[in-house]
């Protein structure tokens, strides 16, 4: 197990003393950071694909890391559970259902997500 180099955000989290204040980003990248959009031109692959490649996901969240921030968010969706409950979905540009749901009986039909 490897030791934290940098434990700001956990030790504030627990009221524990820090040398300075924790910085902590959060960013739409594909609207300011080059590295990303260079990223996402040499892969070519669609958005909902990437959140979905542990692999590029892990890449892109840690993208924040040079700027020396102490916390990083995972590179996901909030639209990204849906696919595992059986409504997929594409961006073209935005969020686009691919069987919309749009009654009590489509709802219900809706698999619960297990995050295992």
């Amino acid at each position: 197990m490897s030791v934290l180099k940098n434990d700001r955000l956990l030790r504030i989290l627990n009221h524990l003393p820090v040398d300075r204040v924790p910085v902590w980003i959060m960013r739409q990248a594909g609207r300011t950071d080059p590295q990303y959009c260079q990223l996402r031109k040499n892969d070519g692959r669609a958005l909902e694909k990437l959140f979905a490649d542990p692999e590029i996901a892990i890449k892109i969240s840690l993208l924040p890391k040079r700027l020396g921030v102490d916390a990083i968010i995972m590179f996901q969706d909030i639209l990204t559970p849906l696919t595992p409950m059986g409504a997929g979905f594409h961006f073209d540009p935005g969020p686009v259902l691919e069987r919309p749901v749009r009654t009590m009986a489509q709802v219900k039909a809706l698999r619960a997500v297990d995050p295992e």
